[in-house]
């Protein structure tokens, strides 16, 4: 069974940091690019990062370019996201998900629980 599980979430004020992180299981992890998506109060949602299978490739929303970093760890099969810089509108509830690419984004995992992370202004 196919499974992720989000963590390290939580209440931040503006301008600070965060790392979140993702478990894998249930999959070759290696196969697939990794992506992290976020979901906020009443919008839909939307891809913030992807990375390759290979971690040779990322990519990232423009709202998020130049304060987010996505590192996978195949290993552990984990990958993370490291928030700087967050804004009040980086509140969300944000997940990851397992894609064949980052050029092809179609999740083929199913929906953790996601992690809450909260930016205070």
């Amino acid at each position: 069974q196919v499974q992720v599980v989000e963590s390290g979430g939580g209440l931040v004020q503006a301008g600070g940091y965060l790392r979140i992180s993702c478990t894998a299981s249930g999959l070759t992890f290696a196969n697939y690019a990794m992506n992290w998506f976020r979901q906020a109060p009443g919008k839909e949602r939307e891809g913030v990062s992807c990375i390759s299978w290979s971690g040779g490739r990322t990519d990232y929303a423009d709202s998020v370019k130049g304060r987010f970093t996505i590192s996978r760890d195949n290993a552990k099969k984990m990958v993370h996201l490291q928030m700087n810089s967050l804004k009040p509108e980086d509140t969300a509830m944000y997940y990851c998900a397992a894609s064949g690419s980052c050029n092809d984004r179609t999740v083929l995992t199913t929906w953790g629980q996601g992690t809450q992370v909260t930016v205070s202004s």
